[in-house]
């Protein structure tokens, strides 16, 4: 069966159902309302005819006292006015009822079916009996059918037809009576209710139908439609007849439609620009080792694929243990920390949703806001970036792979949350900072290789050469001075002939550490080779060096190298120069403090000297070239205070 012909059934059913049980209801009430009201009417009939016998029993008996109580001269008199009344057809002194007469004293005998001609009423004064009758005739019997609306007869076998009550003879009504009421059947009710009916169901059919199709021919319309958008056509519109229900079930097709097309146009803006954002991506991955700008493309990248309003990456730091953030997109507005503020952003592993990602290694995702420390929001998802699992041997187990920070979405395009897609999508882009995190780490780790001593730890002589001119170019740009110290142990040959190379190597590893200690965290310092050491100090002048280069002297001269339970006292000359005094660029600098260490070693060792001032055009030493040379110079006793001096240390 079709839409339409379940609709028109099922229309018919609602309408003719009702119309027939309710035909069926009028016909029973009607009928009982028929009964109640004959009921009614035979009580107030039967109320009204006893009223009636009453009151004539009353005058009955009036006139009959009325008669008694007048001397025996008046009573003809009286007997003729009271007659004349209408109060009695008959009044009798000395008399007695004849044999079909009712005595409304007493019930009336019973004389079958005959019936009764008068009813009397008596009064007795002395030895005189007066009775005063009334004829039961047509007249007085047409007044009782008058006054109770009914038919009035006296009761006998043969009773006409209809609803009847009968009457029982008592005292004040000797009369037997029957009321009648002519039977009463609602013949036009029930030939008018059928064709009611038949009339009902003729409309209803004919409305069904036109109701039926005027529902479902927009239906009809939409699965037109419908059809076409499925096949691709989301340019197709339903046309809106009427603005009911199916109206707006038409329009919000059409709203459907037009923002389907706009949501499929997004989509495809949205996959081309995905589709750029990872071409960014692998060009930024194979072109560059810059990891915050490689971290800043994966974000971006994510935000694009996912349609979040907001990101973040932390990467833990090794030293302390803590979550720090590195770059951030669409916080502004939501966390209060500026971009160049945000490496000050620490937040502890384990505390929050981030450390508890970074803590775990399990992703989460959720609504509402997060802990205080980090960007409030109204859903998030964050995942933990894990470095690539590599087995250090081939055919080793993959190691389980080491957390190394948290990349976090916030607040998605439209209010939604996040759901196991986002998750999945972004897991991969985590993946993918993992590796270049690792990547950039293993990449700074072979270039710190290659730029340091491997025995001591500090960076070498390749490293020194860059790093010096660069701390020059910087302090000559920004008016500033710079102290370059190089320092070489006493007697080192002597510490390896001694006690061995492996002790000789202790030495300048404790030695290395010692000149670590004595630095701030913008002092650098190198190993140029051998047993000669240089350390640069920006901002600083001749006086600041020459009191690091104490504290230093005095750092390895009170306590000795401690080998293998042998203690091995050791020494430092040092040679101090200042940029721009002792030199114009970073050879003539270098040159300069060499020169000034020579001085020092000349002075007995263990000591410090300050180059002389403008000495700019002295040849430059290369390491190794200690022995046996001579460079005059100016020695700087040691505790006094050098010339030219222009920013303590």
């Amino acid at each position: 069966m079709t839409l339409r012909g379940r609709l028109t059934t099922a229309f018919l059913v609602v309408v003719l159902g009702p119309v027939l049980l309710g035909s069926i209801f009028v016909a029973l009430t009607v009928a009982t309302v028929s009964r109640d009201r004959t009921a009614e009417r035979l009580d107030h009939a039967a109320s009204t005819v006893r009223t009636g016998i009453a009151a004539a029993c009353l005058r009955l008996q009036a006139a009959a006292d009325a008669v008694a109580v007048v001397p025996s001269g008046d009573r003809g008199n009286v007997v003729g006015q009271l007659v004349k009344r209408g109060l009695a057809t008959d009044i009798r002194i000395d008399g007695t009822a004849p044999p079909a007469t009712g005595d409304c004293a007493s019930p009336a005998p019973h004389f079958g079916n005959t019936p009764m001609n008068t009813i009397s009423a008596r009064a007795v004064t002395g030895d005189v009996v007066v009775t005063a009758e009334q004829s039961v005739d047509t007249a007085f019997m047409d007044r009782l059918e008058a006054a109770g609306g009914t038919e009035v007869t006296f009761t006998s076998t043969e009773q006409p037809d209809g609803e009847r009550r009968e009457l029982i003879p008592q005292t004040g009504q000797p009369l037997a009576l029957t009321l009648t009421v002519p039977p009463s059947e609602p013949t036009f009710l029930y030939v008018v209710l059928p064709v009611a009916v038949l009339v009902a169901a003729l409309a209803a059919v004919l409305v069904a139908r036109r109701l039926a199709h005027s529902t479902t021919r927009p239906l009809g319309d939409l699965a037109w439609a419908a059809d076409r958008v499925a096949d691709g056509e989301l340019d197709t519109r339903v046309p809106i007849p009427h603005p009911d229900e199916l109206g707006r079930l038409a329009a919000t097709f059409n709203r459907m439609t037009r923002e389907l097309q706009a949501y499929v146009q997004a989509l495809t803006a949205s996959r081309d620009q995905l589709r750029g954002h990872l071409a960014i991506l692998g060009e930024t991955l194979s072109s560059t080792h810059d990891l915050h700008r490689i971290l800043q493309v994966i974000l971006r990248t994510a935000l694009a694929a996912t349609g979040a309003r907001a990101g973040l990456v932390l990467l833990i730091d090794r030293p302390t243990g803590e979550l720090v953030a590195q770059c951030g997109i669409g916080l502004a507005g939501r966390w209060d920390v500026p971009e160049s503020e945000l490496p000050e952003q620490r937040l502890p592993v384990g505390e929050g949703v981030l450390g508890a990602v970074a803590a775990s290694g399990e992703p989460r995702r959720g609504r509402g806001e997060l802990a205080s420390a980090e960007p409030p929001c109204r859903t998030y998802v964050a995942v933990p970036i894990c470095a690539p699992g590599v087995p250090e041997e081939p055919g080793d187990p993959v190691p389980f792979p080491e957390t190394l920070g948290v990349l976090a979405l916030y607040d998605r395009v439209g209010g939604d949350a996040f759901d196991d897609s986002d998750l999945s999508t972004l897991r991969t882009f985590a993946g993918q900072a993992g590796v270049a995190v690792h990547n950039v780490r293993m990449h700074e780790e072979a270039q710190r290789l290659s730029l340091t001593d491997p025995l001591t730890g500090l960076w070498n002589y390749r490293y020194l050469r860059e790093s010096l001119r660069r701390e020059v170019e910087r302090a000559s740009r920004f008016g500033r001075m710079l102290a370059v110290l190089v320092l070489d142990l006493d007697h080192f040959k002597d510490v390896n002939d001694t006690y061995g190379h492996a002790a000789g190597d202790a030495v300048l590893g404790e030695f290395a550490r010692r000149i670590r200690i004595g630095l701030r965290e913008v002092d650098v310092a190198f190993r140029q080779g051998g047993e000669e050491f240089v350390v640069l100090l920006p901002e600083t002048d001749a006086y600041g060096g020459a009191i690091v280069a104490e504290r230093l002297g005095a750092a390895v001269r009170d306590r000795p190298v401690v080998v293998e339970g042998t203690q091995i006292p050791i020494s430092v000359s040092i040679g101090v120069a200042v940029f721009p005094e002792h030199g114009e660029n970073s050879p003539q600098v270098l040159a300069a403090a060499d020169r000034a260490l020579y001085a020092a070693k000349r002075a007995g060792r263990d000591t410090f000297r300050l180059a002389e001032p403008g000495d700019v055009t002295k040849s430059v030493v290369s390491p190794g070239d200690h022995e046996g040379d001579f460079h005059p110079t100016t020695a700087v006793p040691t505790g006094t205070r050098p010339p030219q001096h222009r920013r303590g240390r």
